[in-house]
């Protein structure tokens, strides 16, 4: 069971904005604002939602009253990539495709990969990650992280050490290892292949077997076990359709990486006679309800594909299958989803997830608005209370738990609130719209879960922050020097990390800057 004190009998949180839940809206049930609202919550479920004198006489009956003063209550967010690195988009998002050659494993590296971490550090890691997710106003993550950086891939005493982290915390968590039967390797002349190893494969997808069974043991109702492959083309048919077998069997969501490269995947996939994206996971027996499409950006309908529907979205949507789209990510990397709208018309349903650091939903929502409106040639098709609908309802929907993602009556009290007050936000009119111009994930002042107040005012029960980002600094260090040792290239033309991670200006060597001639 989660760890930390109990919540109150009864507990009423009052804020001047809440996005809530109303099944009576027309038009079917959806969100719409409420002024002055008071949430009231007795134990791990939402018991009533008012606003005016309805919610004052909600306050005068509670055991606790916690009042946010200027600011906006919505259901806690929902994030199906949630970064637990420290490292990624720091040191690859910029790189030419020269460069990214050498941040991959070379394949000598690749024939006897070491940990870069040790168990302790990897642990600290994933607690860094876990805070800066809670932090930003996210209380629902399932969690991914690199396996650059490890042996293989993760494994079930790492997640394990994940599941009692969130648990001590409170975040609500859906945890697996990830595992694969391949890795990505670049030669020395630069050239890209992949090389395999299927008793690894095999002995990591034993571990994330297992760790549903522990989850299960754990007995942690935040805590639900997964299985999470990596990216589909490093994993072999045999165990993609081995996760396919246990996930039907069980019961168990699954999230896969798939669609999110052009030749990194769709074109390995085609040299080594899989077929396409779509065909290698139906043919394991993955396309359910229970899929989480990681990305999802690279589908028929994409420019860079056949720039036309051919039945891949009808498929995914007939299939029940979600997606995960990541738009921080996406911009940062240049891939894009070609018009959530399409998306969303064919009936398929789009959650979103950070898959960048910092794991900020809020800059993620702005910048899948903009890019909306940059696609369509259209500012009024923003797009933004879909986005935030993803970010809450479609996240619940893939995580088939239909009483998180919203503020209703009987849902679970999973609640984040982001503050309005600050002047650096400017003046407030609609409370989303001014959020996300002008504010971030860092604006989250209050997060609950299952009734738990977990973040209050930026603060975490029983962490250290300034610790914490000591320490983390720290790991980073030894993540960043460690990449020479894996560049393919290393011992032709020598490598260090000034040559891998180049400064935005070059380092000054002056002890001072000389006198330069009068300004204007």
């Amino acid at each position: 069971m989660s760890a930390g004190p109990e919540a109150p009998a009864s507990v009423a949180v009052r804020v001047s904005h809440a996005v809530v839940c109303d099944a009576e809206r027309p038009g079917g049930p959806g969100f719409v604002e409420m002024r002055d609202a008071v949430v009231l919550v007795v134990g791990e479920r939402i018991a009533a939602v008012a606003q005016g004198a309805a919610g004052d006489a909600l306050a005068a009956g509670a055991a606790e009253v916690i009042d946010l003063g200027e600011s906006v209550l919505m259901p806690g967010l929902i994030d199906l990539e949630g970064l637990v690195d420290i490292d990624h988009l720091l040191l690859d998002s910029w790189w030419s495709p020269e460069h990214e050659a050498r941040l991959e494993w070379s394949a000598e590296y690749a024939r006897s990969p070491r940990e870069v971490l040790s168990p302790a550090d990897r642990s600290l890691l994933r607690r860094y990650g876990l805070v800066q997710l809670i932090l930003h106003g996210i209380t629902t993550a399932m969690p991914i992280s690199t396996e650059i950086h490890g042996a293989w891939a993760e494994t079930h005493d790492d997640l394990l050490d994940t599941a009692r982290t969130a648990s001590e915390f409170g975040i609500r968590t859906f945890l697996g290892p990830s595992y694969r039967s391949g890795v990505h390797v670049a030669h020395a002349d630069g050239s890209a292949g992949i090389h395999w190893d299927e008793a690894r494969g095999e002995a990591a997808f034993a571990d994330a077997v297992r760790f549903l069974d522990t989850v299960d043991a754990l007995g942690d109702p935040l805590v639900t076990g997964v299985l999470v492959p990596c990216r589909i083309e490093t994993v072999s048919d045999a165990l993609l359709a081995e996760t396919g077998r246990i996930s039907a069997q069980r019961g168990v969501l699954v999230r896969a990486h798939a669609t999110q490269g052009l030749d990194s995947e769709i074109g390995v996939l085609a040299r080594d006679g899989r077929g396409a994206p779509l065909d290698v996971l139906d043919r394991a027996g993955l396309l359910t309800d229970r899929l989480t499409l990681a990305h999802g950006v690279y589908l028929d309908v994409h420019p860079d594909v056949h720039g036309e529907d051919r039945g891949d979205l009808a498929r995914l949507a007939a299939a029940g299958a979600s997606i995960a789209h990541c738009p921080l990510t996406n911009a940062r990397y240049a891939f894009w989803l070609e018009r959530l709208s399409q998306y969303l018309d064919a009936g398929v349903n789009i959650a979103l997830g950070t898959d960048s650091f910092p794991p900020d939903l809020v800059r993620a929502i702005d910048a899948g608005v903009q890019l909306a409106k940059a696609q369509h040639g259209d500012l009024g098709r923003g797009m933004l209370a879909e986005y935030v609908e993803a970010a809450t309802l479609g996240g619940a929907r893939a995580l088939h738990r239909p009483d998180l993602g919203r503020i209703a009556p009987g849902a679970a009290a999973d609640l984040v609130a982001f503050a309005l007050d600050d002047v650096r936000l400017g003046t407030v009119d609609d409370p989303i719209r001014t959020l996300v111009l002008a504010g971030t994930g860092r604006d989250a002042r209050f997060s609950m879960v299952a009734g738990r107040v977990i973040m209050r005012d930026g603060a975490i029960p029983g962490v250290d922050l300034a610790a914490l980002r000591r320490e983390g600094q720290r790991i980073f260090e030894q993540l960043r020097a460690a990449y020479p040792e894996r560049d393919a290239r290393a011992a032709l033309l020598g490598s260090s990390e000034a040559e891998l991670f180049p400064p935005v200006f070059p380092a000054s060597a002056a002890p001072s800057l000389a006198p330069g001639p009068p300004l204007g």
